[in-house]
């Protein structure tokens, strides 16, 4: 199926010089002059092999159809994570270098959609956020209301992100896992 570059997300699996490709990162870029492209990061389904191509968002690209199945994330054994089909209870594993940055994301029980090729599992889709304690960031002043200033900070999976400056170590936040950003503070 022929889709548009521009709308390609994580996730997705795409045909590109006669390759399968499982999308892991996407990033459009708007420069000052000319026309806007999208940075894409992907992994060669066969081989592992990670690369990064640029389109025009006018470009199309053909993505494949690949079955997705509701899955449960269960626990990490070496380097492989260890998922359930919610379905028919069937477990199976992933190496963990097959998510990249975003296998930090993953707890206990956590459900997400796998897609697979041919019976074989291919990509790896989060839920869109995650409740994350922040470790580490600079204390808070007094009286310093929201601003659009931030600050950094470190979350207990070790990622870094931007956080106002009102929020303080020890609070958990809703962060994007798309592309790591503070969402809100957690109810």
């Amino acid at each position: 199926m022929k889709a548009q570059a521009n709308q390609i997300r994580p996730g997705w699996v795409i045909e590109h010089n006669n390759k399968q490709w499982a999308v892991s990162k996407i990033n459009l870029i708007q420069p000052g002059k000319g026309g806007a492209f999208i940075q894409v990061e992907m992994r060669d389904v066969a081989t592992g092999i990670k690369t990064q191509e640029r389109w025009r968002t006018a470009d199309t690209v053909e993505k494949l159809m690949n079955e997705e199945v509701d899955c449960q994330y269960l626990y990490q054994e070496g380097n492989n994570l260890i998922f359930m089909n919610t379905e028919n209870y069937d477990q199976f594993e992933i190496p963990k270098e097959m998510m990249g940055e975003s296998a930090l994301y993953l707890q206990d029980n956590m459900a997400v959609i796998i897609g697979f090729i041919e019976g074989k599992p291919i990509s790896v889709t989060l839920p869109p956020h995650v409740v994350l304690t922040v470790t580490e960031t600079e204390p808070s002043i007094k009286n310093q209301t929201a601003t659009t200033s931030y600050k950094p900070a470190v979350l207990e999976n070790g990622i870094k992100t931007m956080v106002p400056p009102f929020i303080s170590a020890g609070e958990k936040i809703v962060v994007a896992t798309s592309d790591n950003s503070y969402v809100e503070r957690a109810k």
